[in-house]
C-alpha cells in the first residue's frame, strides 16, 4: 500500500480541501465487501413509544422487526435533548458544546473537520440525504432561500439530498432537491418573517407553489417514495450510505388519512404508524433489490420524546418510566430507541445493555466501511463496532459520556448520572406554563427535588446526582448523602467541558 502523504493539522484546511485529501489516508478495504449503511433518525421519537421498547398502545412492527432481527441497544443516547446538536454530533463525532458559534442558520460545519458522508464517500461509498436536514445553510445568518443553498448537505458529503431544510414546523415549508426548493417561481420569492409575533420560527412569506409540494400529512411517505428509488438505483459493486432522517413524530402532528385513528394513543400514535409503515417501505426496497442482506441498518431517534397530553391521558408514555422528556438533561432527554440489523453480523434478537452514545457512530461506521479516520476526525467519538457484532459479550467501551439539555450539560460515568443544575436541565421545570411542561403528577413521574407541579423544593441540592444501575427512574437525588462521588465528579466534568457551563446555544426546535 503507498504510504499516506504529510499533512498539515486538520484544523488549518479548509473543509473541502480537507475532503480530496482523505483518500490518501484511507486503508486497502478487507477482503469481505463493505455493507451499505442506511442511518435512520426519527424526530422526537421517545424511548417507550415502539412496541419493542414497550409500548401497548402503538403498533410498530416494521420497526420492531429490526430488534427481531439484530440488536437493541438499552442504554442509547443522542448527545442532546433537542435535535440540532444531536444531528451534529453524528455527522461529525464531535460534542456540540464545542461548537462555540450560534447553531441556527448558517451551517453548522467548520473547515478542517471531516464529516461522516465525507469519509465514506472517500472510501467508496455513494452517499444520499433524504428528509429533515437542519444542519444549517450558506455563511450568513440570514438565509437567501431564493438563491442556491450551499455550502449545505452537498458541501457536506452528500452527492445528492431530497429534504425538508428544518424541521416541518419551522418555515420555509418546502422540500429541497440539492441546492434548490421544489416549485421555487421567480415571481413568489420566499422570505422568513421573524418579526415579533410571527411564531417561535417565524412566518414565511411568498413560495405558494413550494408549499403546496409539501403537504404536511406525507411528509415521511415522500421521504420513503424517495429512499425506495435510491436504493432501487443502487448496483451490487458498489456500496452506499443512506442518510435517512424522517420528521415524525415531532409537532405538528399530522396523520394523513389513511392512518388516522388506527393506534390506541390518538394522533400522536397515528403518526408513529405511519413513520412505522414508512420505515416498512425502505426495508422492503432492500429486500426486493438484493441489498438487505449486506446491509448495516440503524434505527435511532434525535432526541427524546415530548409528552402530548392525548396520548397520554390514553395511557401512551412516550419516554416509558424515564424522568424528563425532550430539551431536558435528565434521561427522558436523551435516552433514546436504538435498532442495528446487519444479517450475517450482528446477533438476531441480541440485547446490548452497555451505554452507547450517538457520537460514537462515525468511527463505528468507518471501522465497518474499512475506512481509516484522519488524524482529528471524530474527536469525541470511538469506534462501538464490537458491540454491534457481538451485543451480549463484547466489553463495555465507552464509560463516561457528556449529555446536552437547553439549560444545561450532564455528565455520566458508569451508572452514575451528574447534573451541575437544579431541575430538568432543559425546559420541563423552568417554564411550566409552556406546552412540554405537563404537571408532574400527570407525568406518573417523581423526584425528590421537585414537587406536582414541577417547582424545586425548598432546600433542594443545588446538583444532582443519580445511580441509574439502581434508580434509573431518578426518583431520588443522591448528592446530599454522596460527597464525595459528587466532588469527583464535578470536578471530571468541569474538566471535560473546560469552565463547566458550557452548552451549544440553540433554540428547542
Amino acid at each position: 500500500m503507498r504510504a499516506a502523504m504529510t499533512l498539515p493539522p486538520l484544523h488549518r484546511i479548509p473543509r473541502l480541501l480537507a475532503f480530496v485529501l482523505i483518500p490518501a489516508l484511507a486503508p486497502v478495504r478487507a477482503a469481505d465487501s463493505p455493507p451499505n449503511i442506511v442511518l435512520m433518525v426519527a424526530d422526537d421519537l421517545g424511548y417507550g413509544d415502539l412496541g419493542c421498547q414497550g409500548a401497548t398502545k402503538i403498533a410498530t412492527p416494521r420497526i420492531d422487526s429490526l430488534a427481531r432481527d439484530g440488536a437493541r441497544f438499552t442504554d442509547a443516547h443522542s448527545y442532546s435533548g433537542i435535535c440540532m446538536p444531536s444531528r451534529y454530533s453524528i455527522l461529525t463525532g464531535r460534542y456540540a458544546f464545542r461548537h462555540r458559534r450560534s447553531m441556527e442558520y448558517a451551517c453548522h460545519f467548520d473547515e478542517g473537520q471531516v464529516l461522516l458522508p465525507e469519509l465514506l464517500r472517500s472510501a467508496g461509498y455513494r452517499t444520499a440525504a433524504i428528509g429533515k436536514w437542519h444542519n444549517g445553510f450558506g455563511t450568513a445568518a440570514q438565509v437567501d432561500w431564493n438563491a442556491p443553498l450551499k455550502p449545505g448537505p452537498l458541501e457536506s458529503g452528500f452527492e445528492s439530498f431530497f429534504g425538508t431544510p428544518r424541521t416541518h414546523s419551522e418555515p420555509p415549508l418546502v422540500f429541497m432537491r440539492d441546492h434548490r426548493i421544489l416549485g421555487w417561481e421567480e415571481s413568489d420569492p420566499i422570505s422568513v418573517d421573524r418579526s415579533p409575533g410571527t411564531g417561535a420560527h417565524g412566518k414565511q412569506i411568498g413560495g405558494k407553489k413550494a408549499m403546496e409540494l409539501r403537504p404536511d400529512d406525507r411528509i415521511d411517505l415522500m421521504l420513503a417514495d424517495e429512499a425506495s428509488q435510491f436504493i432501487g438505483s443502487q448496483t451490487a459493486g458498489k456500496p452506499f450510505f443512506l442518510y435517512l432522517a424522517w420528521v415524525s413524530p415531532h409537532n405538528p402532528i399530522r396523520p394523513s388519512a389513511a392512518f388516522q385513528g388506527k393506534s390506541g394513543a390518538g394522533r400522536y400514535g397515528d403518526f408513529i404508524q405511519q413513520l412505522d409503515h414508512s420505515v416498512g417501505r425502505v426495508l422492503d426496497a432492500l429486500e426486493k433489490h438484493g441489498h438487505a442482506g449486506n446491509t448495516l441498518v440503524l434505527f435511532t431517534s434525535d432526541n427524546g420524546g415530548r409528552y402530548e397530553k392525548a396520548s397520554l391521558n390514553a395511557g401512551h408514555r412516550t419516554n416509558g418510566e424515564l424522568l424528563g422528556q425532550k430539551t431536558d438533561a435528565w434521561e427522558g432527554g436523551h435516552r433514546v430507541p436504538f435498532l442495528a440489523r446487519w444479517p450475517g453480523r450482528i446477533p438476531a434478537g441480541s440485547l446490548r445493555k452497555e451505554l452507547f452514545h450517538q457520537v460514537d457512530l462515525m468511527a463505528t461506521l468507518a471501522e465497518a466501511a474499512s475506512a481509516k479516520l484522519p488524524a482529528g476526525a471524530s474527536p469525541d467519538g470511538r469506534s462501538e463496532l464490537p458491540a454491534f457484532l457481538a451485543p451480549s459479550t463484547a466489553p463495555p467501551i465507552r464509560t463516561e459520556a457528556i449529555f446536552h439539555g437547553t439549560r444545561s450539560l450532564a455528565l455520566r460515568q458508569g451508572s452514575w448520572l451528574y447534573l451541575p443544575v437544579q431541575g430538568s436541565g432543559g425546559k420541563t421545570v423552568p417554564e411550566p406554563a409552556k406546552p412540554w411542561a405537563i404537571p408532574y403528577r400527570a407525568m406518573g413521574t417523581s423526584n425528590s427535588d421537585v414537587d406536582e407541579s414541577g417547582a424545586i423544593k425548598e432546600g433542594a441540592p443545588k446538583e444532582q446526582l443519580y445511580d441509574l444501575a439502581n434508580d434509573l427512574t431518578q426518583t431520588r437525588n443522591l448528592a446530599a448523602g454522596e460527597p464525595d462521588k459528587l466532588n469527583a465528579m464535578r470536578e471530571r466534568f468541569k474538566a471535560l467541558t473546560r469552565t463547566g457551563k458550557a452548552a451549544a446555544k440553540t433554540k428547542a426546535e
